[in-house]
Order: C-alpha cells, then structure tokens, then sequence
C-alpha cells in the first residue's frame, strides 16, 4: 500500500502538469509550426562584460553604455522590477534604434517568470491608459520573454507617464492576473542621454 506522501507527491505532479501540457497543444489542433529556408545558419553576437559598460542611475532606469567604441556608444536601459513582497519578479531591457526599423524607434525586452500563461500575453498599460499587448517570443531557464517595438509615440507615452503596469496571467490560475509596476521616474532623462544599439 502506497504511504500517504507518496500519494500526495504524485497528486502534485498530476495537478502542477496540466498546465504544461495545456499550452503545448496536440499534433493535430494546428498549433505547431513549420520550418521556412534561410540563407545562414544564425550567429551569437559577441557579448559585453560588466566591464565594459558604464552604469549611470537616471531615477529608477540604470543606462548601462559601452565604455568604448565609435561614438555615440550604445546604451541600453534596466530595471529590475518586484512584486508586492518586494521580491524580483521581472526585468525590462530598453534601447533606442538606429534608425526606424518599420514604425519602431525602440525596443525592449522584458523577462517575466516561468509558468506565465503564453496565449494570455503580456499587456502594458501606462498610468491605467494605452493599453497594448504583445506575445511572448519564447521561455528559458530564466523565464519567458517577449520582445516589443516601441513607436515613437509609446516612447512620448513613457515619458509623459509616471508609471507603467505590466500585466501577465499565470498558467496555474488562468482566471487571475499579475500585475507588475514599472517605475518611469528617470525615463526621459535616460532615453534622452541613450545612444543608439547597432542594428
């Protein structure tokens, strides 16, 4: 006869992996995509070390620059956001492009964590207004990330604005919703001293 802990150990992997399962969908429902031809097989950009930027606190943005290169050097701004208990819950990384690429003047990245419910998406709104939402473009280890362009008028959006909400749905509890806040103390001052990431 099983002892009562191992049932209940099984009962909780039963229950924590439906969800799992839920978002991978089946072989037939349509959901798995196919493969389309590319010229090169893609390479890893080299990445910087912590030594190689400088870091300079605009507010609640640190504007994290190449210490060197071609000027101007490319920043990129941070923020490490947490939740009500004060824990780290996600992370935005946002940097001005080049030049427009289609209607964006920037991007970001923003990381939320694991077993966020992916066809929920990620919404954010800026001081209750403008709400936008965006796909997450795929999970790792450290969480899932969606990858956004920001127009020029999202970017007047965030300066204008005092605070940003991001809002994700956990897969365990589809019917509630995590709110994040986003602290724009700092954003212009930031965004307006950024210099452009190379494309």
């Amino acid at each position: 006869m099983p002892k009562l802990s191992q049932l209940l150990a099984a009962a909780v992997f039963a229950v924590s992996a439906v969800p799992a399962f839920a978002q991978v969908g089946s072989l037939s429902d349509g959901s798995l995509a196919m493969g389309e031809k590319v010229e090169a097989v893609p390479q890893a950009a080299p990445t910087g070390t912590t030594a190689d930027v400088s870091s300079e606190l605009h507010g609640d943005w640190d504007l994290q620059c190449a210490k060197e290169g071609v000027e101007p050097r490319p920043c990129r701004m941070y923020q490490l956001m947490n939740d009500q208990n004060g824990s780290p819950i996600s992370e935005i990384t946002l940097f001005k492009l080049p030049a427009q690429d289609g209607n964006a003047v920037a991007g970001a990245t923003i990381i939320v964590p694991l077993e966020t419910l992916l066809p929920a998406q990620l919404t954010i709104a800026i001081d209750g207004e403008n709400a936008q939402r965006y796909p997450f473009a795929f999970c790792n280890q450290v969480g899932c990330i969606a990858r956004l362009g920001l127009t020029g008028e999202d970017v007047d959006n965030l300066k204008s604005g005092s605070a940003a909400s991001i809002v994700i749905v956990p897969a365990a509890a589809p019917d509630q919703v995590v709110n994040v806040t986003m602290s724009l103390k700092g954003f212009t001052s930031a965004f307006d001293k950024a210099g452009p990431v190379p494309n």
